[in-house]
Protein backbone atom coordinates (compact mmCIF):
# COMPACT_ATOMS: atom_id res chain seq x y z
CA UNK A 1 0.00 0.00 0.00
CA UNK A 2 1.37 3.36 -1.04
CA UNK A 3 1.88 5.75 1.80
CA UNK A 4 1.61 9.50 1.48
CA UNK A 5 5.36 9.79 2.07
CA UNK A 6 6.34 7.41 -0.75
CA UNK A 7 3.88 9.09 -3.08
CA UNK A 8 5.39 12.47 -2.30
CA UNK A 9 8.89 11.10 -2.95
CA UNK A 10 7.82 9.66 -6.30
CA UNK A 11 6.23 12.91 -7.34
CA UNK A 12 9.35 14.78 -6.26
CA UNK A 13 11.58 12.47 -8.31
CA UNK A 14 9.42 12.93 -11.39
CA UNK A 15 9.49 16.67 -10.98
CA UNK A 16 13.27 16.65 -10.47
CA UNK A 17 13.76 14.47 -13.56
CA UNK A 18 11.60 16.74 -15.61
CA UNK A 19 13.51 19.79 -14.42
CA UNK A 20 16.89 18.15 -15.14
CA UNK A 21 15.72 17.04 -18.61
CA UNK A 22 14.45 20.52 -19.32
CA UNK A 23 17.74 22.08 -18.23
CA UNK A 24 19.76 19.65 -20.36
CA UNK A 25 17.57 20.26 -23.42
CA UNK A 26 17.77 23.98 -22.82
CA UNK A 27 21.56 23.88 -22.59
CA UNK A 28 21.76 21.85 -25.80
CA UNK A 29 19.48 24.31 -27.55
CA UNK A 30 21.62 27.21 -26.39
CA UNK A 31 24.78 25.54 -27.66
CA UNK A 32 23.18 24.89 -31.03
CA UNK A 33 21.94 28.47 -31.20
CA UNK A 34 25.35 29.79 -30.21
CA UNK A 35 27.14 27.75 -32.91
CA UNK A 36 27.46 29.80 -36.13
CA UNK A 37 25.75 28.37 -39.21
CA UNK A 38 27.86 26.41 -41.72
CA UNK A 39 30.38 23.59 -41.58
CA UNK A 40 32.48 22.80 -38.54
CA UNK A 41 36.24 23.22 -38.44
CA UNK A 42 36.66 19.44 -38.81
CA UNK A 43 34.45 19.45 -41.90
CA UNK A 44 36.43 22.32 -43.42
CA UNK A 45 39.71 20.52 -42.76
CA UNK A 46 38.36 17.41 -44.48
CA UNK A 47 37.29 19.49 -47.49
CA UNK A 48 40.73 21.10 -47.58
CA UNK A 49 42.48 17.74 -47.68
CA UNK A 50 40.17 16.33 -50.35
CA UNK A 51 40.47 19.37 -52.61
CA UNK A 52 44.25 19.68 -52.30
CA UNK A 53 46.23 19.51 -55.54
CA UNK A 54 48.84 17.49 -53.66
CA UNK A 55 48.38 13.86 -52.68
CA UNK A 56 47.80 13.53 -48.92
CA UNK A 57 47.80 10.32 -46.86
CA UNK A 58 47.68 9.98 -43.06
CA UNK A 59 49.16 6.75 -41.65
CA UNK A 60 48.99 5.25 -38.16
CA UNK A 61 51.93 3.62 -36.38
CA UNK A 62 51.19 0.32 -38.15
CA UNK A 63 51.41 1.91 -41.61
CA UNK A 64 47.65 1.67 -42.23
CA UNK A 65 45.82 4.51 -43.96
CA UNK A 66 43.61 6.65 -41.74
CA UNK A 67 42.82 9.39 -44.26
CA UNK A 68 43.64 10.08 -47.92
CA UNK A 69 42.40 12.24 -50.77
CA UNK A 70 41.62 11.43 -54.45
CA UNK A 71 44.80 13.13 -55.64
CA UNK A 72 46.84 10.48 -53.79
CA UNK A 73 45.41 7.87 -56.19
CA UNK A 74 46.21 10.00 -59.25
CA UNK A 75 49.84 10.43 -58.20
CA UNK A 76 50.25 6.72 -57.43
CA UNK A 77 50.72 7.34 -53.69
CA UNK A 78 47.82 4.95 -52.99
CA UNK A 79 47.35 1.66 -54.84
CA UNK A 80 44.84 -1.06 -54.05
CA UNK A 81 43.82 0.73 -50.84
CA UNK A 82 47.40 0.75 -49.56
CA UNK A 83 49.99 3.48 -49.34
CA UNK A 84 53.10 3.16 -51.48
CA UNK A 85 55.66 0.85 -49.84
CA UNK A 86 58.30 3.61 -50.02
CA UNK A 87 55.99 5.95 -48.11
CA UNK A 88 55.26 3.32 -45.43
CA UNK A 89 58.96 2.62 -44.93
CA UNK A 90 59.72 6.34 -44.63
CA UNK A 91 56.84 6.70 -42.16
CA UNK A 92 58.42 4.07 -39.90
CA UNK A 93 61.64 6.08 -39.89
CA UNK A 94 59.78 9.30 -39.10
CA UNK A 95 57.98 7.67 -36.14
CA UNK A 96 61.36 6.58 -34.73
CA UNK A 97 63.26 9.84 -35.29
CA UNK A 98 60.39 12.33 -35.10
CA UNK A 99 62.06 14.18 -38.02
CA UNK A 100 60.50 14.83 -41.48
CA UNK A 101 61.87 12.88 -44.44
CA UNK A 102 61.79 13.67 -48.18
CA UNK A 103 61.32 10.72 -50.57
CA UNK A 104 61.03 10.04 -54.30
CA UNK A 105 57.58 8.65 -55.16
CA UNK A 106 57.94 8.74 -58.94
CA UNK A 107 56.21 5.85 -60.76
CA UNK A 108 58.53 2.89 -61.27
CA UNK A 109 57.01 2.25 -64.72
CA UNK A 110 56.46 4.79 -67.51
CA UNK A 111 52.77 5.61 -68.03
CA UNK A 112 52.73 8.02 -70.97
CA UNK A 113 51.59 11.50 -69.96
CA UNK A 114 50.83 10.38 -66.39
CA UNK A 115 52.90 11.93 -63.55
CA UNK A 116 56.55 11.05 -64.05
CA UNK A 117 58.33 12.96 -61.27
CA UNK A 118 56.55 12.82 -57.89
CA UNK A 119 58.36 13.99 -54.76
CA UNK A 120 56.97 13.45 -51.26
CA UNK A 121 57.56 14.55 -47.70
CA UNK A 122 56.68 12.50 -44.62
CA UNK A 123 56.06 14.50 -41.43
CA UNK A 124 55.27 13.36 -37.87
CA UNK A 125 51.86 14.16 -36.35
CA UNK A 126 52.50 12.68 -32.91
CA UNK A 127 51.10 9.59 -31.17
CA UNK A 128 52.57 7.39 -33.94
CA UNK A 129 50.68 9.13 -36.78
CA UNK A 130 52.40 10.54 -39.89
CA UNK A 131 51.27 12.47 -42.94
CA UNK A 132 52.66 11.86 -46.42
CA UNK A 133 52.31 14.76 -48.91
CA UNK A 134 53.17 14.12 -52.56
CA UNK A 135 53.74 16.85 -55.18
CA UNK A 136 53.80 16.35 -58.97
CA UNK A 137 56.90 17.96 -60.52
CA UNK A 138 56.49 16.28 -63.92
CA UNK A 139 55.69 19.44 -65.87
CA UNK A 140 58.68 21.29 -64.44
CA UNK A 141 60.93 18.36 -65.36
CA UNK A 142 59.53 18.30 -68.90
CA UNK A 143 60.01 22.05 -69.32
CA UNK A 144 63.58 21.80 -68.08
CA UNK A 145 64.26 18.99 -70.56
CA UNK A 146 62.78 21.09 -73.38
CA UNK A 147 64.92 24.05 -72.33
CA UNK A 148 68.10 21.94 -72.30
CA UNK A 149 67.28 20.47 -75.72
CA UNK A 150 66.54 23.91 -77.12
CA UNK A 151 69.83 25.37 -75.86
CA UNK A 152 71.75 22.35 -77.19
CA UNK A 153 70.02 22.55 -80.59
CA UNK A 154 70.53 26.30 -80.92
CA UNK A 155 74.20 25.94 -80.00
CA UNK A 156 74.66 23.21 -82.58
CA UNK A 157 72.74 24.99 -85.32
CA UNK A 158 74.61 28.26 -84.79
CA UNK A 159 77.99 26.55 -84.51
CA UNK A 160 77.64 24.83 -87.88
CA UNK A 161 77.39 27.92 -90.16
CA UNK A 162 79.79 29.95 -87.99
CA UNK A 163 82.40 27.21 -88.23
CA UNK A 164 81.84 26.85 -91.97
CA UNK A 165 82.27 30.58 -92.51
CA UNK A 166 85.53 30.55 -90.54
CA UNK A 167 86.92 27.65 -92.57
CA UNK A 168 85.82 29.13 -95.88
CA UNK A 169 87.37 32.48 -94.99
CA UNK A 170 90.70 30.76 -94.35
CA UNK A 171 90.37 29.02 -97.73
CA UNK A 172 89.77 32.37 -99.42
CA UNK A 173 92.88 33.84 -97.79
CA UNK A 174 94.98 30.87 -98.90
CA UNK A 175 93.67 31.15 -102.48
CA UNK A 176 93.81 34.94 -102.68
CA UNK A 177 95.60 34.87 -106.05
CA UNK A 178 93.24 32.34 -107.65
CA UNK A 179 90.21 34.32 -108.82
CA UNK A 180 88.09 31.25 -109.57
CA UNK A 181 88.71 29.72 -106.13
CA UNK A 182 87.98 33.01 -104.40
CA UNK A 183 84.72 33.27 -106.31
CA UNK A 184 83.79 29.67 -105.45
CA UNK A 185 84.57 30.01 -101.75
CA UNK A 186 82.92 33.44 -101.68
CA UNK A 187 79.68 31.92 -102.94
CA UNK A 188 79.78 29.32 -100.17
CA UNK A 189 80.43 32.02 -97.56
CA UNK A 190 77.41 33.92 -98.88
CA UNK A 191 75.19 30.83 -98.60
CA UNK A 192 76.34 30.06 -95.05
CA UNK A 193 75.94 33.67 -93.92
CA UNK A 194 72.45 33.78 -95.47
CA UNK A 195 71.54 30.59 -93.63
CA UNK A 196 72.93 32.03 -90.38
CA UNK A 197 70.93 35.22 -90.81
CA UNK A 198 67.74 33.24 -91.53
CA UNK A 199 68.31 31.09 -88.45
CA UNK A 200 68.74 34.10 -86.18
CA UNK A 201 65.67 35.80 -87.68
CA UNK A 202 63.50 32.71 -87.17
CA UNK A 203 64.78 32.21 -83.62
CA UNK A 204 63.76 35.77 -82.77
CA UNK A 205 60.34 35.26 -84.39
CA UNK A 206 59.83 31.99 -82.53
CA UNK A 207 60.80 33.50 -79.18
CA UNK A 208 58.16 36.20 -79.65
CA UNK A 209 55.50 33.61 -80.44
CA UNK A 210 56.52 31.05 -77.83
CA UNK A 211 53.83 32.02 -75.31
CA UNK A 212 51.08 30.80 -77.69
CA UNK A 213 48.72 33.52 -76.40
CA UNK A 214 46.17 35.25 -78.56
CA UNK A 215 47.43 38.46 -80.07
CA UNK A 216 46.06 41.53 -78.24
CA UNK A 217 45.45 43.69 -81.34
CA UNK A 218 43.82 41.89 -84.25
CA UNK A 219 43.01 43.52 -87.58
CA UNK A 220 40.66 42.38 -90.31
CA UNK A 221 42.83 40.70 -92.95
CA UNK A 222 41.91 39.54 -96.45
CA UNK A 223 42.81 35.90 -96.97
CA UNK A 224 43.38 36.47 -100.68
CA UNK A 225 45.91 39.23 -99.90
CA UNK A 226 47.80 36.89 -97.56
CA UNK A 227 47.91 34.23 -100.28
CA UNK A 228 49.14 36.71 -102.92
CA UNK A 229 51.93 38.03 -100.70
CA UNK A 230 53.04 34.54 -99.62
CA UNK A 231 53.12 33.48 -103.28
CA UNK A 232 55.27 36.50 -104.10
CA UNK A 233 57.80 35.51 -101.45
CA UNK A 234 57.99 31.93 -102.71
CA UNK A 235 58.03 32.51 -106.47
CA UNK A 236 61.81 32.68 -106.84
CA UNK A 237 62.55 29.47 -104.90
CA UNK A 238 59.72 27.65 -106.71
CA UNK A 239 61.04 28.65 -110.14
CA UNK A 240 64.57 27.63 -109.14
CA UNK A 241 63.28 24.19 -108.10
CA UNK A 242 61.08 23.87 -111.22
CA UNK A 243 57.94 23.72 -109.04
CA UNK A 244 54.61 25.09 -110.30
CA UNK A 245 52.35 26.61 -107.63
CA UNK A 246 48.64 26.89 -108.44
CA UNK A 247 45.76 28.37 -106.48
CA UNK A 248 42.00 28.08 -106.45
CA UNK A 249 39.64 31.00 -107.10
CA UNK A 250 39.86 34.06 -104.81
CA UNK A 251 37.57 33.43 -101.87
CA UNK A 252 36.81 36.90 -100.53
CA UNK A 253 37.16 35.51 -96.99
CA UNK A 254 38.20 37.69 -94.05
CA UNK A 255 39.99 36.74 -90.85
CA UNK A 256 41.12 38.62 -87.75
CA UNK A 257 44.84 38.60 -87.14
CA UNK A 258 48.28 39.98 -87.82
CA UNK A 259 48.86 40.08 -91.58
CA UNK A 260 52.67 39.90 -91.32
CA UNK A 261 52.59 36.79 -89.12
CA UNK A 262 49.98 35.10 -91.31
CA UNK A 263 52.03 35.74 -94.45
CA UNK A 264 55.11 34.36 -92.69
CA UNK A 265 53.24 31.19 -91.69
CA UNK A 266 51.85 30.57 -95.17
CA UNK A 267 55.23 31.34 -96.75
CA UNK A 268 56.84 28.75 -94.49
CA UNK A 269 54.30 26.15 -95.58
CA UNK A 270 54.95 26.96 -99.24
CA UNK A 271 58.74 26.88 -98.80
CA UNK A 272 58.40 23.55 -97.02
CA UNK A 273 56.31 22.15 -99.88
CA UNK A 274 58.80 23.38 -102.48
CA UNK A 275 61.85 22.08 -100.61
CA UNK A 276 60.43 18.58 -100.18
CA UNK A 277 58.96 18.14 -103.67
CA UNK A 278 60.74 16.67 -106.71
CA UNK A 279 61.43 18.96 -109.65
CA UNK A 280 58.48 19.38 -111.99
CA UNK A 281 55.85 18.38 -109.43
CA UNK A 282 52.92 20.67 -108.56
CA UNK A 283 52.11 22.51 -105.32
CA UNK A 284 48.66 24.01 -104.74
CA UNK A 285 46.92 26.40 -102.38
CA UNK A 286 43.23 26.28 -101.57
CA UNK A 287 41.02 28.16 -99.15
CA UNK A 288 37.54 27.63 -97.79
CA UNK A 289 35.22 28.40 -94.86
CA UNK A 290 34.28 25.50 -92.56
CA UNK A 291 32.53 25.73 -89.17
CA UNK A 292 33.48 29.36 -88.66
CA UNK A 293 37.14 28.69 -89.49
CA UNK A 294 39.02 29.77 -92.59
CA UNK A 295 41.14 26.89 -93.86
CA UNK A 296 44.17 27.58 -96.06
CA UNK A 297 45.63 24.30 -97.33
CA UNK A 298 49.00 23.77 -99.03
CA UNK A 299 49.33 20.45 -100.86
CA UNK A 300 52.40 18.92 -102.48
CA UNK A 301 53.27 15.71 -104.29
CA UNK A 302 56.55 15.35 -102.42
CA UNK A 303 58.23 12.62 -100.40
CA UNK A 304 55.53 12.57 -97.72
CA UNK A 305 55.97 12.05 -93.98
CA UNK A 306 55.76 8.77 -92.08
CA UNK A 307 52.93 8.49 -89.55
CA UNK A 308 55.27 8.21 -86.56
CA UNK A 309 56.95 11.49 -87.56
CA UNK A 310 53.84 13.55 -88.30
CA UNK A 311 53.46 14.88 -84.74
CA UNK A 312 57.16 15.69 -84.48
CA UNK A 313 57.53 17.81 -87.62
CA UNK A 314 56.17 20.80 -85.67
CA UNK A 315 58.96 20.54 -83.09
CA UNK A 316 61.82 23.02 -83.21
CA UNK A 317 64.79 21.85 -85.29
CA UNK A 318 63.13 18.56 -86.21
CA UNK A 319 63.66 17.55 -89.85
CA UNK A 320 62.01 14.58 -91.54
CA UNK A 321 64.84 14.51 -94.10
CA UNK A 322 67.95 16.12 -92.59
CA UNK A 323 70.13 15.82 -95.71
CA UNK A 324 67.52 17.44 -97.97
CA UNK A 325 66.77 20.18 -95.45
CA UNK A 326 70.42 21.16 -95.12
CA UNK A 327 70.86 21.10 -98.89
CA UNK A 328 68.04 23.65 -99.24
CA UNK A 329 69.23 25.76 -96.30
CA UNK A 330 66.38 24.76 -93.99
CA UNK A 331 66.61 25.70 -90.31
CA UNK A 332 64.10 23.26 -88.86
CA UNK A 333 62.09 26.15 -87.36
CA UNK A 334 59.60 26.89 -90.16
CA UNK A 335 56.80 24.53 -89.06
CA UNK A 336 57.32 25.39 -85.39
CA UNK A 337 56.69 29.04 -86.29
CA UNK A 338 53.54 28.04 -88.23
CA UNK A 339 52.22 26.16 -85.19
CA UNK A 340 52.74 29.12 -82.86
CA UNK A 341 51.29 31.65 -85.32
CA UNK A 342 48.16 29.51 -85.56
CA UNK A 343 47.94 29.18 -81.77
CA UNK A 344 48.38 32.93 -81.26
CA UNK A 345 45.44 33.52 -83.60
CA UNK A 346 43.22 31.02 -81.75
CA UNK A 347 43.59 28.50 -84.57
CA UNK A 348 45.55 25.36 -85.36
CA UNK A 349 47.57 23.65 -88.08
CA UNK A 350 46.77 20.16 -89.31
CA UNK A 351 48.67 17.64 -91.39
CA UNK A 352 47.69 14.83 -93.74
CA UNK A 353 50.56 12.92 -95.30
CA UNK A 354 51.48 9.60 -96.85
CA UNK A 355 55.04 8.57 -97.81
CA UNK A 356 55.48 8.59 -101.56
CA UNK A 357 52.19 10.41 -102.13
CA UNK A 358 52.64 13.88 -100.64
CA UNK A 359 51.42 16.08 -97.82
CA UNK A 360 48.71 18.62 -97.07
CA UNK A 361 49.24 21.22 -94.34
CA UNK A 362 46.08 23.11 -93.37
CA UNK A 363 46.21 26.41 -91.50
CA UNK A 364 42.91 27.04 -89.66
CA UNK A 365 42.15 30.58 -88.42
CA UNK A 366 38.82 31.89 -87.00
CA UNK A 367 36.88 33.81 -89.62
CA UNK A 368 36.01 37.47 -89.14
CA UNK A 369 32.35 37.75 -88.11
CA UNK A 370 30.51 40.86 -89.22
CA UNK A 371 27.42 41.74 -87.11
CA UNK A 372 24.17 41.76 -89.07
CA UNK A 373 22.38 45.12 -88.62
CA UNK A 374 19.01 43.43 -89.26
CA UNK A 375 19.38 41.45 -86.05
CA UNK A 376 19.89 38.08 -87.73
CA UNK A 377 22.72 35.79 -86.57
CA UNK A 378 26.12 37.07 -87.61
CA UNK A 379 27.84 35.36 -90.51
CA UNK A 380 31.46 35.03 -91.53
CA UNK A 381 32.29 38.04 -93.64
CA UNK A 382 33.51 37.95 -97.22
CA UNK A 383 34.85 40.60 -99.51
CA UNK A 384 33.63 41.01 -103.07
CA UNK A 385 35.02 38.16 -105.15
CA UNK A 386 37.89 39.10 -107.46
CA UNK A 387 38.22 37.87 -111.05
CA UNK A 388 39.42 34.34 -111.46
CA UNK A 389 43.22 34.18 -111.70
CA UNK A 390 44.35 30.55 -111.63
CA UNK A 391 43.02 27.21 -112.70
CA UNK A 392 41.34 25.32 -109.90
CA UNK A 393 43.32 22.16 -109.11
CA UNK A 394 41.74 18.79 -108.39
CA UNK A 395 40.60 17.55 -105.01
CA UNK A 396 42.94 16.29 -102.30
CA UNK A 397 42.76 13.26 -99.99
CA UNK A 398 41.24 13.56 -96.54
CA UNK A 399 43.03 15.72 -94.00
CA UNK A 400 43.92 14.76 -90.48
CA UNK A 401 43.68 17.86 -88.31
CA UNK A 402 45.24 17.46 -84.88
CA UNK A 403 44.74 13.73 -85.04
CA UNK A 404 41.15 13.61 -86.32
CA UNK A 405 39.80 13.11 -89.80
CA UNK A 406 38.01 15.99 -91.49
CA UNK A 407 36.06 16.22 -94.74
CA UNK A 408 37.87 16.51 -98.04
CA UNK A 409 39.37 19.94 -98.62
CA UNK A 410 38.29 20.99 -102.08
CA UNK A 411 40.60 22.83 -104.41
CA UNK A 412 43.81 20.86 -103.73
CA UNK A 413 45.68 18.41 -105.87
Amino acid sequence: MTTPVSLALAIGALVAGAVVGYLIARARTRREEARPPGPTVAELLERLVRSSHNGVVVLNKFGDMVLHNPRAYELGLVKVNQADARARKAAEQVVETDEPVEIDLSPLEARGRQPEAVLGQVRPLGDGFTVVEAVDHSEAIRLEAVRRDFVANVSHELKTPVGAIALLTEAVLDAAEDVDEVRRFGGKILRESTRLGRLVTELIALSRLQGAERLPDLNVVEVDAVVREALGRTTLSAESADIRITTDNPSGLLIEGDRTLLVTALSNLLENAVNYSPAGSPVSISRRLADGMVEIAVTDRGIGIAEDEQQRVFERFYRADKARSRATGGTGLGLAIVKHVAANHGGSVGLWSRPGTGSTFTLRIPAHVRPDPAGEPAKAAKTSPAPRQEKTPERTPKLVVTGQESPDHGGNL
